[in-house]
């Protein structure tokens, strides 16, 4: 079987393949500090061997539960923010059809509590009034205000719709393991419920039941993404040597280029359903990395939509960027251009052309300008788009993003800036217990 390939040929104009092989010590200790457990934020290490301990009684039990809320709801609302949401979103998306939504394919799958918009939960109230729905709520402490607003209104609604006895079954808490309001009210309602392992942070939890559950309602094969992280946690271990460790590679050729002076990663892809994989990896970096003053600042775009927006400033802008290019290789499908005896668009040439090629030769053309414009290429290429290899990405950024993290000096698994906001926030609000403050 194939793998995901990693190609960093394309940086070493800017930096060499000796700045980079100089880093592989650093590298190596980093991926050691993940393995055994002595690094800054050793508490949050349970996402390491996540893939290969994960048993097929907790698949068995996910898969069920899925189906169980399949067969009950047309709609099913996750609720949830950051990692709470986004790994699940980022899988559904990348490997669900782009027009499913419009198909009337059941269930459908939504999001709630990753906003306070008010326009947006009373719009979401109102479709679901119609509706059969079910409702996923993901929260270790089960008072994080986005999500718990929205639980609070969305348990109220689909109360007074089926009922308090029936609305149980269609509700999943998924929480820890004793503790928090959740656990409270999961325990009082008596609803299923799916352990955070205290052990994971948020970011890392598209493998646990955080991610897992709302992918398999979404009909999508859990097992066979736990089967590619799990390939991916052996061929990143820290045993593999250097040179054929792709996690390790990828750390240093990026704390080679920030080194060098180049502080902003844009994460690109060619392909509209990888939109938010990128959006969760925005998250699982910016959110390890940026602290103490420190680290590469994380955007991403969609080629080739954004050539024709953010192209130009990639390609003419301030010199501070690198790119990261997400390729597949073969898509799922197959449609060629067709020819036209008029050829008023000037398109014949292309005539019998698989659109995918025409999609290649633009990312060709796109890295080439780049790297002639002064920016670093590193290319990531799937073989497809599948359950097996996106379980090898997702898996492969984590990997590549604790090392990465330690080797910048920072602990890579916490997030104490998130906690300033928050504190305004509930100053201006009037929580109890925290201190007015004055604009």
């Amino acid at each position: 079987m194939s793998n995901l390939k990693l190609e960093i040929d394309n940086v070493f104009k800017f930096v060499s393949k000796k700045q980079i092989y100089s880093l592989s010590d650093a590298a190596k200790a980093a991926n050691l500090q993940l393995e055994n457990g002595k690094g800054k934020g050793n508490d949050f290490l349970g996402w390491v061997h996540l893939p290969s301990t994960t048993t097929l009684a907790t698949v068995a039990d996910i898969n069920k539960t899925a189906n169980a809320l399949r067969t009950k709801c047309e709609v099913v609302v996750v609720i949830g923010i950051g990692g709470s949401y986004l790994g699940a979103k980022a899988v559904i998306d990348a490997l669900s059809g782009s027009f499913d939504a419009l198909s009337g394919k059941r269930p459908l799958v939504v999001y709630a509590g990753h906003n306070i918009g008010e326009d947006y939960l009373t719009e979401l109230s109102l479709f679901l009034k119609s509706k059969h729905f079910g409702i996923i709520n993901i929260s270790k402490s089960g008072t994080t205000t986005e999500p718990a607003i929205a639980f609070r209104i969305l348990k109220k609604q689909l109360e007074e719709q089926v009922g308090k006895r029936e609305a149980k079954n269609r509700i999943v808490a998924i929480t820890d393991a004793a503790r928090g309001a959740l656990r409270t009210l999961a325990d009082k309602e008596e609803y299923k419920t799916f352990i955070i392992p205290d052990n994971v942070g948020g970011r890392f939890s598209v493998l646990t039941p955080v991610g897992l559950l709302p992918v398999a309602v979404a009909g999508i094969d859990v097992a066979k993404l736990v089967e590619g992280a799990a390939s991916m946690e052996e061929w990143t271990a820290a045993d593999v040597n250097f040179e054929n460790n792709i996690a390790e590679i990828y750390a240093a050729t990026r704390n080679a280029i920030y080194q060098s002076g180049k502080k902003i990663e844009i994460l690109a892809n060619f392909n509209p359903q990888l939109h938010f994989v990128s959006e969760w990896w925005k998250q699982l970096y910016g959110e390890s990395e940026g602290k103490e003053d420190k680290g590469i600042f994380n955007a991403a775009v969609d080629f080739t939509t954004d050539l024709h927006s953010m192209g130009q400033w990639i390609q003419e802008g301030e010199r501070t960027i690198f790119e990261t290019v997400i390729s597949v290789a073969v898509p799922k499908t197959h449609l060629e251009v067709p020819a036209d005896p008029e050829d008023l668009d000037g398109l014949n040439y292309l005539a019998g052309k698989r659109v995918d090629f025409v999609n290649k030769m633009a990312e060709k053309g796109t890295q080439i300008a780049h790297i002639d414009g002064g920016v670093p290429n590193i290319r990531i290429e799937l073989p497809e788009l599948n359950e097996y290899y996106l379980g090898q990405l997702l898996y492969f950024f984590e990997r590549a993003c604790g090392i990465s993290g330690y080797m910048l000096g920072v602990n890579p698994f916490n997030q104490p800036g998130v906690e300033a906001y928050k504190r305004n926030m509930f100053a201006l609000l009037k929580k109890p217990g925290y201190k007015n403050i004055v604009i």
